[in-house]
């Protein structure tokens, strides 16, 4: 055959690209269509049997989400694919379980807080204003909140990082148990135990409710969460870093100063943050040791005080629509500030994080 007549040999057609049923493949949007297959089942379902609650229609579906994806990948792809496909479909549905009540709840503080938070309601007290009319703010409670849990972060971080530090660089032997097994105890008691020991001591000395003794019950609660959140994060710092420093000769308090403690600041921080987030929604402390006031009392020290938890049971009890406005719109101040402060305590701890980069 001459050189011309290869040339002019037409080429192989390339057989058509098998599609992903015949690949024994699903497609990339075989979940979707999965969960849209199980939402119709599920809402079906629930129609035909006469469900009033959307919770069991959603509760179905997912069931119904994770059988449908399961025999599906069995019989197109293998059991192996199966498997892995269920272990997922139970992750995304346990993490909408999870995402779900806190955007309902989140919806419904903003939608019935927004009535009346505005610059009049962040500016002025209860004072004078009869708690079923409408009027009044919340600015005496947001003081109280800011000074109680400013001293009970005061108190509470010092204590509970050198007590972490204690445990991670220096605990050994009986004492170290002891402090370990007395934090988990701590971490566990309820608000108002804590509430009721200081009671006790208020009682024995003589002493008058104040912002200052409400913030003692509040760093009680705090201190077991930094100590455990802070261990953990001394503990994730390798241990070539402190030997580097230690070879150099520098002292190991310093090591634990300059190396150890900035190495964890980011962790360290989430944790005071968690625990911060903690402690400003307890109420029962604040009930039994602060009292609560309608007025503005800037001095922690003298005198009862309001807090946004006791603000918004305050007005709750009332059971009047202007004071359930009220307590709404204080909640949504609440969440505004816990918001706030793990964003501060993010940016702090980018600023504060070592360097990696050459």
């Amino acid at each position: 055959m001459s050189q011309t007549a290869v040339q002019n040999r037409p080429l192989p057609t390339p057989p058509p690209p098998a599609s992903p049923l015949t690949a024994r493949s699903l497609p990339r949007w075989a979940p979707l269509g999965f969960a849209a297959a199980a939402a119709a089942l599920g809402c079906g379902l629930g129609a035909v049997a006469g469900w009033q609650s959307r919770t069991q229609w959603g509760l179905v579906s997912a069931l119904f989400f994770v059988a449908i994806s399961y025999v599906a990948t069995s019989l197109v792809e293998n059991r192996r694919q199966a498997k892995d496909r269920l272990a997922t479909s139970i992750v995304w549905v346990c993490f909408i379980l999870a995402v779900v009540p806190l955007l309902s709840l989140i919806w419904v503080t903003v939608s019935r807080g927004i009535k009346v938070l505005d610059g009049y309601f962040l500016t002025h007290s209860m004072a004078g204003v009869p708690g079923f009319e409408a009027g009044g703010g919340v600015y005496h409670a947001i003081v109280g909140t800011l000074e109680q849990v400013g001293i009970a972060t005061a108190i509470s971080v010092p204590v509970g990082l050198l007590t972490a530090v204690y445990l991670v660089e220096y605990g050994r032997g009986a004492l170290a148990k002891a402090v370990t097994f007395f934090v988990d105890v701590m971490t566990g008691i309820p608000s108002i135990v804590a509430g009721l020991f200081v009671l006790s001591i208020m009682l024995m000395f003589e002493l008058p409710p104040s912002g200052l003794m409400g913030a003692l019950a509040l760093a009680i609660l705090m201190v077991p969460v930094v100590v455990r959140s802070t261990e953990e994060m001394l503990k994730l710092v390798p241990n070539e870093l402190r030997e580097a420093s230690l070879a150099l000769g520098v002292p190991k308090w310093r090591t634990i100063l300059k190396v150890v403690i900035p190495t964890a600041l980011g962790g360290i921080t989430t944790g005071v943050m968690l625990a911060v987030a903690r402690i400003a929604g307890e109420t029962a402390p604040i009930m039994l040791l602060v009292f609560g006031s309608q007025l503005i009392n800037s001095n922690p020290f003298e005198g009862a005080q309001s807090s946004l938890p006791f603000y918004i049971w305050e007005q709750y009890r009332v059971g009047s629509e202007a004071s359930y406005d009220r307590a709404w719109a204080a909640a949504l101040v609440l969440i505004a500030f816990v918001m706030l402060l793990n964003l501060v305590a993010r940016g702090i701890a980018r600023w504060k994080a070592p360097k990696t980069g050459r």
